[in-house]
């Protein structure tokens, strides 16, 4: 009897496991839908781990957590992209910026020109990792991987730069991460202090310190809110000339030879640089490669500046936020060749030594002094490790 149960009991299992069976095996077809939908629900916490990450690799500059996080991050960004898409048209949206505009409409315009974009943002992830591995089997197979990436970037910049009909390139290509219309939505229903421009509530706020009675009618006035409140809350309202324009006139086309030229040099200066450098490649102190390159970026910076100030009507006071926005980056982007070749093994290098020097021993500060240790390694190693392009 005993042995009949226990066969009973036995079948029911078998018979519940088979019809189990095939939602158990379609189960990981939904894990992907499921981890989106959790990303859109909690994207603001999601944010913050990443932010959390990322500035915990600049502490500990280990290139793999770096690459990782940027790569899940822009994961991160074509879901969100994706999930806010889907939301209706009548929610409001928060204003988006000039750079978001412009990259959201050729993305969203050219399939092709979104394709290239995330390779080349994916190849800049991942550029320093391809350099490390190649070091590990030669000084020459490393300088072959390099201006190799080197050529399939510039050949991404100049492909985008004809799908968006010669017109300068933007850094980043993809648009930034976009802010969830629904955690606004949610944040202002929460509310709960005046902001001078909303009638606050009457539970939280006494109706004595938002009136004033008159003391001969006793009738009461309210109180104005106050007159900065009120400018700030308009400049918000005021629509500028660019927040009006189309997203593909937020830069000026490259029309004269002079404008396309002086993009290509810019966009080509790292393939030419990586060149000198692999043909120099056993004289590190050597000033050739390291004035070649900054020469070129110096001579597309001012050429590009000078067909502006000639083709742009109003010259350079007439250029569009985000061209303005660009020029500065790219400016910014100068102080980095510091960091490179010539320079960084005939001065900076000797500086940075005497540094980490003066902060070892001493409480607190040699730890600081250990990270930017760690960092020189790279800087001296490392070719991809001071790469703004």
């Amino acid at each position: 009897m005993a042995v009949g149960l226990v066969t009973t009991v036995m079948a029911d299992v078998i018979k519940q496991a088979k019809l189990n069976i095939p939602e158990t095996i379609a189960l990981p077809t939904k894990w992907p839908q499921m981890y989106e939908s959790f990303i859109s629900q909690n994207a603001s916490s999601v944010s913050q781990i990443e932010s959390a990450l990322r500035s915990l690799t600049y502490i500990i500059p280990g290139r793999f957590l770096h690459s990782g996080v940027q790569l899940l991050s822009l994961y991160h960004d074509s879901l969100l992209a994706r999930a806010i898409s889907r939301l209706p048209p009548s929610l409001p949206r928060p204003l988006p910026t000039l750079h978001n505009r412009y990259t959201k409409f050729w993305t969203s315009k050219s399939s092709l020109y979104k394709r290239v974009a995330l390779l080349l943002q994916t190849i800049q992830y991942t550029e320093l990792l391809w350099e490390m591995a190649a070091k590990r089997k030669g000084e020459k197979i490393r300088w072959r991987v390099v201006v190799i990436l080197e050529m399939v970037k510039a050949l991404c910049r100049l492909l985008m730069m004809r799908l968006t009909n010669s017109r300068p390139l933007v850094s980043p290509p993809l648009p930034d991460r976009e802010v969830d219309p629904r955690t606004i939505e949610s944040a202002n229903s929460e509310k709960t202090q005046w902001d001078g421009m909303e009638t606050p509530p009457i539970d939280d706020v006494g109706s004595d310190a938002l009136s004033w009675t008159m003391p001969r009618t006793g009738l009461s006035l309210p109180i104005l809110p106050d007159s900065a409140e009120i400018t700030d809350y308009l400049l918000k309202k005021v629509l500028t000339a660019d927040d009006i324009k189309a997203p593909k006139q937020l830069l000026h086309r490259m029309t004269t030879f002079q404008g396309q030229v002086a993009e290509s040099m810019w966009i080509l200066r790292p393939v030419i640089y990586a060149l000198a450098m692999q043909r120099w490649q056993s004289d590190k102190k050597s000033w050739r490669p390291w004035l070649l390159g900054i020469s070129l970026e110096l001579a597309a910076r001012q050429l590009a500046k000078k067909d502006l100030a000639e083709r742009v009507a109003g010259g350079l006071r007439g250029l569009t936020g985000l061209e303005r926005e660009e020029l500065k980056k790219r400016g910014w982007t100068m102080a980095w060749w510091a960091m490179r070749g010539a320079f960084y093994e005939n001065v900076t290098k000797s500086w940075i030594h005497s540094i980490i020097g003066t902060l070892d021993g001493k409480p607190l500060l040699d730890m600081v002094g250990g990270v930017i240790g760690d960092y020189e390694y790279l800087w001296t190693e490392y070719y991809f490790s001071t790469a703004t392009l």
